[in-house]
């Protein structure tokens, strides 16, 4: 008989047996974690790229000062993309005696390709979705323009020689929220309107934009075509770089899902390796009787190997089956994330959670399955001989091996896998090294203990290795449930708590030295709260260090574009609350040396670093001076946040506007146009719709984790189920014995419920403590979020535990009790 064909007899007669169905739970819900989140995160990502296109209205713009080559539009209609163009620029308008700065953007028939226009007909009015751009001689303009002018909807405008009636107000525009800090409102016009204006010539600072949309594909092929012909002055604009608070929330969303997912991979590996320890155990005669019929070593090694390979194959399309359905409950869960249905999810994840299941099979499970090919013949006869011993440095790496290879391929993330990973294997290290310890100390106190207590002290020394294994299964799997609580109770607490209710809505900018003290004063007498008055001044990078910026120079486009563009510098002398400082140090407020401090991730994108001497022009003036610090700025609070700040004394001279923050309820909305008439030349922006947008992201995101997180929960009960399994078949052999000589059943009872409470503290001590250093190390390091020590988590981890595992461990092995001394004797041999 072929080896494959009697490999696939002997699984059907263990599944029929019941040997495998620990095994295959473990394995199950491990594969179901990893591909339910995998499913799932593939659709955010393609719908990302979705409703990231609705923040440049396409999947990808090229931006240019001047008018861009027609062969750009024809190599995209070749690709099968979908082309429109639109054209902004600066001007005034009039209406009767009064004059406005506005942003005039022009656009043709086919804009936007991504998201929709949403028009009101006054300011009370519905929204109505725009079918088709502006008609003939018509323009939409955002409300604070009519609140300036003084004008009502359908009001005659004068734009350059042309006149337009602005019969509609803009409610929303889909590639104006990317950039919220526009100074001037916005008017909307046709493409073909434009000349009639006659504001656009040769020599007008305009920008030009030609829209792409299409399938991901041909786009990165029209990317790379494009890029190296792009015209001076012109740039690549991805959808995915458009929106940095909204990808912030997403992100960190992303991030608590695939941690939620990693633990249930950690938690049920344990499962399997205590589950792969029972079927050891129990597959030890089967294996003497081929051996004494002449099996030899290298045939039992293949026949398991292939019964490990066909099982775990089975055992991960089932799970994947699993995450296939439950990634429909996460999709359900954040279906408001996004505008529309979810895309569907690739095929990748699936083959993902196949790798991922026989990878946790052959490190946890084939170590000692392969050990049973040295059973001898001699077992047969001779039960005393027991299962071959594993060995701990083979079982110790193929463990170790299967963790560190999961754990990067899964993370998607370098630094969460091998802070995850270090944490883990040092948890298991003091976990074994504990146990050890509390075995040793339970012989000392048996031999000084009487009654019950001698009697269940002593069943943890009489198995010092087969303890230690279950004080270690079981101590992580109460890690797991505790990790719940951690993240559920403290860290998403905290993340929902840096974005609370009355966090800043509106941003007022462009406001001249001389209105600060008035605008302050309007704000206080009316009872608003503002985060307070910042300079903001514009300036351009032109060195780092002893080099030149030059935006040709970098290979990023997201780096050419900032070192293009103006920055917009502050002086400050006290750090913002919700800046934190990773390098360097911030300057004290007696210190007179000009410095500057620059955020984090725009240092590392320039290449700036710590020491380096950054150069400025500011208003026709070179302003120059080291970086003494570099900050992580907590992007989603919605406050007011600087790239680049100096000391008072290198930029308090520069001319500058300010900047502030508030929020207003809806109910006090009618404040805006008396503001507005005011205070004029100030510019408000309204962010409500993204706040509501990531504060549903954290809300919806918390529910998101913890039903991920119940995955783990399983593991951990199975963990803790396959640990108190592990040792039945030992417990019944040594009840049959205990039992001939004249313990009776409430003695044993009793005796085990000290042994299994007893392992349960101390497991429960240790996995509270790596419980609240993994939710401080993951709080501080990776999600940037402040972290309380909760002393809750202590009372129920190692109380909690130690009634949970004592209980559940007695009535485990109850049927030991219950079975009749000679037949508990007769099976052990």
């Amino acid at each position: 008989m072929p080896v494959w064909r009697l490999a696939l007899r002997l699984l059907r007669r263990d599944w029929g047996s019941g040997e495998l169905y620990l095994l295959a739970a473990a394995l199950v819900v491990t594969v179901a974690a990893i591909t339910a989140v995998g499913f799932f995160t593939d659709r955010i990502e393609r719908a990302m790229q979705r409703q990231g296109g609705e923040l440049i209205a396409a999947d990808l713009a090229i931006d240019a000062s001047r008018p861009i080559p027609e062969a750009f539009a024809q190599a995209a209609t070749e690709r099968g993309l979908s082309v429109a163009r639109t054209l902004t620029f600066r001007s005034v308008v009039l209406a009767g005696d009064d004059s406005q700065l506005v942003q005039v953007k022009a656009v043709d028939d086919a804009y936007p390709l991504r998201g929709q226009i949403r028009l009101k007909t006054d300011l009370d009015a519905a929204e109505q979705p725009a079918g088709g751009p502006p008609g003939q001689g018509t323009a939409w303009v955002e409300p604070r323009l009519l609140y300036v002018l003084g004008a009502d909807v359908g009001a005659g405008i004068d734009l350059g020689e042309a006149r337009f009636s602005a019969d509609r107000l803009i409610a929303y525009e889909p590639d104006r929220g990317g950039n919220f800090f526009q100074i001037a409102p916005r008017v909307m016009i046709r493409l073909d309107d434009v000349p009639a204006t006659g504001l656009v010539t040769e020599a007008s600072r305009v920008r030009h934009r030609l829209l792409l949309a299409g399938p991901r594909d041909a786009l990165t092929d029209y990317a790379d075509w494009a890029e190296p012909q792009l015209p001076a002055g012109a740039g690549l604009i991805d959808a995915r770089e458009a929106r940095p608070a909204f990808a912030t929330a997403v992100d960190r969303a992303s991030r608590f899902l695939h941690l939620a997912a990693l633990t249930t991979l950690l938690v049920a590996g344990a499962a399997i390796a205590l589950a792969s320890r029972r079927l050891v155990d129990r597959q030890t005669d089967a294996v003497a009787v081929m051996r004494c019929l002449g099996a030899p070593r290298h045939l039992l090694t293949r026949l398991f190997a292939i019964r490990l390979l066909a099982f775990g194959l089975l055992a991960s399309l089932a799970g994947c089956l699993l995450g296939w359905l439950g990634q429909h409950g996460l999709a359900q869960l954040l279906a408001q994330w996004f505008d529309g249905p979810l895309p569907a999810a690739s095929m990748q994840p699936l083959f993902v959670g196949i790798g991922t299941g026989l990878v946790a099979l052959a490190g946890f499970a084939l170590p000692p399955l392969l050990q049973l090919a040295e059973v001898p013949p001699l077992k047969v006869i001779r039960r005393d001989l027991g299962p071959p011993r594993v060995s701990v440095a083979f079982a110790g790496l193929g463990a170790a091996g299967a963790l560190a290879l999961m754990i990067l391929w899964q993370a998607g993330d370098f630094e969460l896998a091998w802070k995850l990973l270090l944490g883990v294997i040092a948890a298991v290290a003091a976990l074994v090294a504990l146990g050890a310890l509390m075995v040793w100390l339970a012989a000392r106190a048996a031999a000084r203990s009487r009654g019950i207590w001698r009697l269940g002290l002593a069943g943890l020394a009489r198995r010092p290795a087969a303890a230690i294994l279950q004080i270690t299964g079981f101590g992580l799997g109460i890690l797991a449930l505790l990790l719940l609580a951690v993240v559920r109770v403290d860290l998403l607490s905290s993340w929902q708590q840096t974005l609370p209710e009355g966090a800043p809505n509106h941003f007022l900018i462009n406001i001249q030295p001389h209105e600060k003290d008035a605008l302050a004063d309007w704000l206080s007498q009316r009872e608003i709260d503002g985060a307070g008055l910042f300079p903001m001044i514009r300036g351009r990078l032109t060195g780092v260090g002893a080099r030149d910026v030059e935006p040709e120079d970098y290979d990023d486009p997201r780096a050419e574009r900032l070192a293009a563009r103006e920055f917009n510098l502050s002086y400050a002398v006290q750090m913002q609350p919700d800046n934190s400082v990773i390098a360097g140090r911030w300057w004290s407020d007696g210190d007179p040396k000009p410095q500057f401090s620059v955020e984090a991730g725009i240092a590392e994108t320039l290449g700036i670093s710590l020491g380096d001497r950054l150069r400025f022009q500011v208003a026709g003036e070179e302003v120059t001076a080291p970086v003494t610090s570099l900050r992580q700025v907590q992007w989603d609070s919605f406050n007011v946040n600087f790239f680049v700040i100096g000391t008072p004394g290198l930029l308090a001279d520069q001319p500058a506007t300010y900047i502030t923050s508030f929020y207003l309820p809806e109910t006090r909305e009618a404040l805006v146009p008396e503001l507005l008439r005011t205070f004029p030349s100030v510019t408000l922006i309204d962010v409500g719709a993204l706040l509501a947008q990531v504060r549903g992201i954290i809300e919806q995101g918390i529910r998101a984790v913890e039903y991920v997180f119940l995955f783990t929960l399983a593991a951990g009960l199975l963990v803790m189920y396959a640990g108190i399994q592990a040792s039945l078949a030992v417990r019944r052999a040594e009840h049959g014995v205990l039992r001939t000589l004249g313990a009776n059943r409430r003695q044993l009872l009793r005796g085990l419920l000290v042994e299994f409470t007893a392992a349960g503290v101390l497991a429960g001590l240790i996995a509270s403590m790596f419980a609240e250093a993994t939710g401080w190390v993951l709080a501080r390091q990776l999600f940037d979020l402040p972290f309380t020590p909760n002393p809750w988590l202590w009372v129920f981890g190692v109380l909690g535990s130690g009634a949970a595992i004592g209980l559940a461990g007695t009535l485990g092995t109850y049927r030991a009790l219950v079975r009749p001394p000679l037949a508990a004797l007769r099976a052990a041999g």
